[in-house]
Order: C-alpha cells, then sequence, then structure tokens
C-alpha cells in the first residue's frame, strides 16, 4: 500500500516549526524527522496524517554536544552518529554499544534518536537508554519550552506525555563518571528485529562494592524503566555471579509483563532473568 495523500511543510527554524504544529496539529498534522517509525505505519495506513511537518531543513537541531553535566542529542541527530563514541568515557562507549543493536545499518543512517523517543516504542534501545540513566528531555510549543523527565515523559505503549502541538527538539543525557561500568544485552528472535527483552545496567565500584546501581529494563512491560528492586539487590555488595541472579530474580519479580502472540508473561519474565544477569556479567568483561 501507499500512504494516504498529504501535505509536507518545510519550516526553517524552530519557530517555524513550533508556528506550523500549532496550525496543523489539530489537523493530524506531525513530525517528520528520519521517518523510520512513521513511514511505514503511513504506508500500511494506520496512520494518516493529512500534513507531515519535516524538521530536516532546520538548523541547530542536528547539534550534539556536551554542555555541563549532560550531553545534548538534538531532534536531527540520527542514530548512525553513534556509530563511533561521540565523547570520551563510559558514555560514549555505552552508546556506541547500545546502538549497534538497532534494527539494520540504513535504518539506523536516517532514523533518529529524539524520533525513537517520540515514538516511545517498548522495545526501543534509546527509550531504554534514556529511562536507565534518567535523561531529561526539552520539549517545544507555541507556548515556550518545558524540561521533562524521561519518567514523566514515557507513558505507555507508544505513548508520550507531548501535547499535540508540542515536539521533542532536545534529548539530555547526564555524564557518567569515568569509573562507571556498563552493560547491555537484549534477546530478539532475529537480529534487527525488536527486542522481546533488554537489560542496561549502570553502577560504580567503591572500594569493591557497588555504588549508584541503575537497572533498567525495556521490551518486557509498557514503557521502559528502571528497576529500583533490582538496585537495591546490587548496592553495597560486591559483584558476583550469585549477586547477578539475585538482581535478575528481583528485575523479574518487579515488572508486570507483557502478553502477545509470541509470548506468555511466565516467559517474559524468564527473559528478565536472563538479560539482567547477563547485562551484568558484560559489567565486568
Amino acid at each position: 500500500m501507499k500512504p494516504a495523500p498529504f501535505t509536507r511543510h518545510v519550516p526553517r527554524t524552530v519557530d517555524e516549526v513550533v508556528s506550523a504544529l500549532a496550525e496543523f496539529a489539530p489537523l493530524d498534522g506531525r513530525i517528520l524527522a528520519g521517518g523510520q517509525s512513521l513511514v511505514p505505519i503511513m504506508a500500511f495506513r494506520m496512520a494518516r496524517p493529512a500534513h507531515l511537518i519535516d524538521i530536516n531543513e532546520v538548523e541547530g537541531l542536528d547539534r550534539l554536544a556536551v554542555d555541563g553535566d549532560y550531553l545534548s542529542i538534538g531532534a536531527r541527530v540520527r542514530h548512525g552518529a553513534f556509530h563511533k563514541p561521540v565523547i570520551d568515557g563510559p558514555l560514549g562507549k555505552l552508546l556506541a554499544f547500545v546502538v549497534s543493536h538497532i534494527a539494520h545499518y540504513p535504518i539506523r543512517m536516517r532514523g533518529t534518536f529524539c524520533g525513537s523517543l517520540a515514538h516511545a516504542d517498548p522495545a526501543s534501545e534509546w527509550c531504554l537508554v534514556a529511562a536507565t540513566l534518567d535523561a531529561n528531555l526539552v520539549v517545544k510549543s507555541v507556548r515556550g519550552e518545558r524540561i521533562v523527565p524521561v519518567t514523566d515523559f514515557l507513558e505507555g505503549i507508544m505513548s508520550t506525555s507531548l501535547a499535540e502541538d508540542e515536539f521533542l527538539a532536545e534529548a539530555r543525557l547526564p555524564l557518567l563518571p569515568d569509573d562507571t561500568k556498563f552493560g547491555f544485552y537484549e534477546f530478539s528472535r532475529r537480529a534487527g528485529d525488536f527486542a522481546m527483552s533488554a537489560a542496561l545496567v549502570t553502577y560504580r565500584l567503591v572500594d569493591g562494592v557497588i555504588a549508584d546501581a541503575h537497572v533498567g529494563i525495556g521490551g518486557a512491560e509498557d514503557r521502559a524503566r528502571r528497576i529500583l528492586e533490582a538496585e537495591d539487590v546490587l548496592n553495597g555488595n560486591a559483584p558476583s555471579p550469585d549477586l547477578f541472579v539475585a538482581a535478575g530474580e528481583a528485575a523479574a519479580n518487579a515488572i508486570e509483563p507483557l502478553e502477545d502472540i509470541q509470548t506468555t508473561a511466565e516467559y517474559r519474565c524468564d527473559l528478565v532473568r536472563a538479560v539482567t544477569r547477563r547485562a551484568l556479567e558484560r559489567s565486568t568483561q
């Protein structure tokens, strides 16, 4: 199938973007950046926006830079920008490792970091990164700018707190201390498929024990989120195989698992046990 007819608008500034949204969002206007999420559902006519606001010519939205204690990622920054570490230190390495698991190379060269967050697929690797690291998101409209914690931004399956006339202009990821360790593991049926479950962990070792543990789970619930119960198991203890198993068990017990045609709730809990443990094991390598 082909998309339903639509009108394409090409703003050149952020002010023109928010003005276009104010005018066309009530008429089912949508933002177009990479299009790797929106275009396929338009092709199947699961979405029929009458207006597309193409932000690919907007100056400044491709900015990727360190601002103080966070990494700023503009709305036009492609997945492929992270194929190599964009900054020194653990955060750059983490992003470069995670990006290799996103879909396939052509998609990574068009899709955008912020577009992935705005689409809010529970299996999105970038949603998992944002949730695990406590990202802040910069949202803009004609009413001004607001900064939204990722926990308030992700509301459910393909659902965010964005108002219809707002767009996600920037994501802010906190920089990680130089001694931060991380591990990531996801399970999918085939390479490039959406993850059925994924885990991202970060922590520091202080006098041989884990401190400031972050454990994020994606793909298993209606949104990616930190699992505080697993973090409590880790903090204050030395890394060990038994500890990692216990953290996986805590994560599995804490989630409200999705069920679909591929999996049962019990199976997804088993996956969470496994991906959490394996992410922690990778953090020690």
